[in-house]
């Protein structure tokens, strides 16, 4: 994965825990999946529209 190795992973698990606190990382975790979510969902819609339009403008 991107070249890095078990111990480059388990480096950065620290210094993102140092950093954030362990308190905070489920609530990261929890912010970054419904970024996700709302951004395939946001591309979902846009790949809809194109082919919605067309049919309006016929009608």
């Amino acid at each position: 994965m991107f070249g890095l190795g078990t111990t480059e992973l388990i480096i950065v698990l620290v210094i993102v825990i140092l950093v954030f606190g362990v308190n905070k990382i489920p609530q990261l975790g929890k912010g970054l999946g419904e970024g996700i979510k709302n951004f395939k969902s946001a591309i979902k819609s846009v790949q809809e529209d194109p082919e919605e339009k067309p049919k309006q403008e016929k009608q």
